[in-house]
């Protein structure tokens, strides 16, 4: 098996920043099937994800056991055609969701998956 596909999160402006043209827009990219994906978690990342399919596809956010031998994967997790969801699992620093270097893996069923993970500015819970 390969390593994962990082994923680059894209940090969110500030209320306070300069907002120019372009500044506050990201990019889904096609989630990665067989190897998934991965980001480093800054305790402040919101994972967003569509299907673009015709059909039901599906997404796993795979854990690890916390300090209290706990996993919370979250498998196989359904999106109907054109749907979009909202994942907190980086809203924490604590174990359970970071594996191996703090990282967060997740994989798709299906390459019309499109994924993003936006992070919130420094200073932010």
């Amino acid at each position: 098996m390969a390593p994962p596909t990082a994923i680059v999160p894209k940090v969110i402006l500030g209320p306070f920043a300069a907002y120019g043209a372009g500044l506050a827009d990201f990019t889904f990219a096609a989630g990665t099937i067989t190897d998934g994906d991965d980001w480093v978690c800054s305790g402040r990342d919101i994972l967003l994800v569509n299907n673009t399919d015709v059909g039901a596809v599906t997404i796993t956010i795979t854990s690890v056991d916390d300090e209290t031998n706990r996993a919370g994967d979250i498998t196989a997790y359904s999106l109907a055609a054109g749907d979009f969801a909202a994942f907190g699992v980086g809203l924490t620093n604590s174990l359970g969701w970071q594996g191996t270097g703090k990282k967060i893996r997740i994989t798709v069923s299906d390459a019309d998956v499109k994924v993003a993970v936006l992070t919130l500015p420094a200073g932010y819970p």
